[in-house]
């Protein structure tokens, strides 16, 4: 009895590690759309004035904020944020 329990546990592990696997290997070929400017204002206006400033923003938007910045009057516009360079993804081989 203990021995197939054990079998079955093993194989119960087995399957669930190559299911992950499967699963992981599917996402990453997967790309995202960038968020709109609109959903960007949900996540980050803190102060909800529509308006996006470098106290506000997070992650690549803030590291390259005053790229984005174009006319540098402290926010990001919806104009400037689709006028801007877009990030560059993981490189392939």
């Amino acid at each position: 009895m203990k021995r197939i329990t054990l079998k079955t546990g093993l194989l119960f592990a087995m399957l669930v590690a190559f299911g992950t696997l499967g699963v992981n290997a599917q996402s990453k070929g997967e790309r995202k759309e960038p968020p709109t400017f609109t959903e960007l204002l949900k996540q980050m206006d803190k102060n909800e004035d529509g308006q996006l400033s470098k106290n506000e923003v997070k992650g690549p938007l803030k590291n390259d904020f005053d790229k984005i910045d174009a006319d540098e009057d402290g926010f990001i516009t919806k104009e400037e944020l689709e006028k801007a360079p877009k990030p560059k993804g993981p490189k392939r081989n």
